[in-house]
C-alpha cells in the first residue's frame, strides 16, 4: 500500500484517505479519526473524546468473529485447542502485527510526550487501535462489514496459527511436556533492563532445578515464550540442561552445554510426546494442527 508520510513528533496529523482505501469498510473519516485517538493526544487537546470505548467494543467483535471462524473452519479441534488457537490469533503481539502491516503507527494521533518515546510502533497502543477501528467499522456498517474485516486481516493470521503446534503457546506445552514425562513443573526467571519507555526483558527457564531454555523479548511475555521454547525443544530432543545453572543471572549460554543431568528423564517425556501423538494420530479427523 502507499505509505504515509513519515511522522516526526509534533508534526501535523497525515492523511487518513489512504487508510480508509486500504480499509475498504465504508468508514467515515470522523469516526476513523476517534478510532485512531490515543487517550494521550486527547488530553493535551482539551479533553477530546478518546478511542477506548471504540477498542472496548472492538475487542469483543474481534472475538466473536475469530471464534465463530475458528469453531467453523476446525470442526475436529477440541475445546482446548481451539482457546490456544484463538489466543495467538487474537494476543496483543498478533494484533500489532496486523497494525504493522496497516501502517497504522502513522495515523495516530499520539500526545507529544507519547510520540516522542516511540509510542506509534508501541504494541499495546497499535493492538489497541486496531480493536478500535473494528469497534467503528460495527458501529457505523454493522456486524457483517466488520466481520468482513476481520477476516480480511486476521484469515491468513488464523491459517499461519493453526500450523504452529505446540508453538501455539510455548509455555503451555511446556508445561504439559514436563507434567507429561514427571520433570515438575516449569519455573520461570525474569530480568529486567532499560527505560520505561524501552525496556527489554531476559528469561530463563528451570525445569527440576536445570536451566533448559533463555529468551529475550520487548515484554515479559514474550521473552518467557522464547525460554519455553527453547526448553520444550531442547527436552524433546533429548538435550542436555545449559552451562550456568547455579546462578539467578540471566546471561547467555549455549545449547549442550550440559550439567551432566541423567537423560532418562527426558527420555520419558520424549516417550510420553510420542504417545499423545500415535493416539492424536489414531483418532478420527484428528487434525495435524494438534
Amino acid at each position: 500500500m502507499k505509505a504515509a508520510a513519515d511522522h516526526q513528533p509534533g508534526a501535523g496529523q497525515p492523511d487518513t484517505t489512504e487508510l480508509l482505501r486500504v480499509l475498504d469498510a465504508g468508514l467515515s473519516p470522523g469516526l476513523l479519526e476517534r478510532a485512531l485517538t490515543h487517550r494521550s493526544y486527547a488530553y493535551e487537546n482539551g479533553n477530546l473524546p478518546t478511542n477506548e470505548r471504540l477498542e472496548f467494543l472492538g475487542d469483543s467483535v474481534l472475538g466473536l468473529v475469530v471464534t465463530d471462524a475458528l469453531f467453523r473452519g476446525y470442526p475436529d479441534l477440541p475445546e482446548g485447542h481451539l482457546a490456544k488457537l484463538r489466543a495467538a490469533v487474537v494476543n496483543m503481539r498478533a494484533l500489532a502485527g496486523v497494525a504493522r502491516g496497516l501502517r497504522l503507527g502513522d495515523y495516530l494521533r499520539l500526545g507529544r510526550g507519547e510520540d516522542g518515546t516511540g509510542g506509534r510502533d508501541k504494541s499495546s497502543i497499535l493492538a489497541d487501535t486496531l480493536e478500535a477501528v473494528i469497534g467503528a467499522v460495527y458501529i457505523e456498517r454493522g456486524l457483517d462489514e466488520a466481520s468482513a474485516l476481520v477476516h480480511r486481516l486476521f484469515d491468513p493470521v488464523i491459517a499461519r496459527s493453526a500450523k504452529l503446534g505446540a508453538g501455539l503457546d510455548w509455555k503451555t506445552s511446556l508445561q504439559e511436556l514436563t507434567a507429561r514425562g514427571v520433570l515438575g513443573v516449569p519455573e520461570y526467571h525474569v530480568e529486567e533492563s532499560g527505560p520505561d519507555h524501552q525496556k527489554s526483558f531476559r528469561a530463563l527457564v528451570r525445569v527440576d532445578g536445570h536451566v533448559y531454555g533463555r529468551g529475550a523479548g520487548r515484554s515479559k511475555k514474550e521473552a518467557e515464550q522464547q525460554a519455553a521454547e527453547a526448553a520444550w525443544n531442547a527436552i524433546s530432543n533429548g538435550e542436555a540442561a545449559l552451562a550456568g545453572n547455579g546462578g539467578g543471572t540471566v546471561g547467555p549460554a549455549q545449547a549442550g552445554q550440559g550439567d551432566g543431568r541423567p537423560a532418562a528423564p527426558r527420555r520419558a517425556a520424549r516417550e510420553a510426546q510420542a504417545g499423545d501423538e500415535a493416539e492424536a494420530g489414531d483418532e478420527p479427523g484428528a487434525s495435524p494442527a494438534d
